[in-house]
């Protein structure tokens, strides 16, 4: 199981974690908690869905959200160190999207998903598109932001 691979490396290593989510709506904490012991290295989590909250607690600049958007590379990242700086975790995890069936456009259709990684000195994001329904989207979006987060903590 990843989540207990996660939290056996991050405890090894002596690191924390926390998460800012959007478009996974708290789905990639629920996982890390799964995990018996991790408030041993889970600090918390943010679930920013609404601009505002993305804003007001996360930091993200008003100008990120106007001219890139929410759903955005640029996003993810200010999100994964704006909740890295707010718990005072050593990595923070970022994932933003359109998880569906509705909200699409051409530009950004449903499925697109930004995750984003960030450390004191690392920053890192990813871009999927997803083409399940609106569970399934949620679900490959956590599955990837693990999948991202056990990637770092290894390497």
């Amino acid at each position: 199981m990843i989540e207990k691979e996660i939290g056996d490396e991050l405890r090894k290593r002596g690191l924390s974690v926390s998460t800012a989510e959007s478009c996974t709506g708290g789905l990639v904490s629920h996982r890390i908690t799964n995990v018996s012991g991790s408030s041993d290295y889970y600090k918390g989590g943010v679930i920013a869905y609404a601009n505002e909250v993305k804003e007001k607690i996360l930091h993200v600049a008003e100008k990120t959200l106007e001219e890139k958007g929410a759903v955005s590379a640029e996003c993810a990242l200010e999100m994964a160190e704006g909740v890295r700086k707010l718990l005072g975790s050593d990595v923070g995890i970022a994932t933003t999207g359109i998880a569906g069936p509705t909200g699409g456009t051409p530009d950004k259709p449903v499925g697109l998903v930004y995750i984003a990684l960030a450390t004191k000195d690392y920053v890192y994001h990813e871009k999927h598109i997803f083409h399940g329904d609106r569970e399934e989207n949620k679900r490959e979006a956590a599955d990837a932001a693990l999948e991202m987060l056990r990637r770092y903590i290894l390497q």
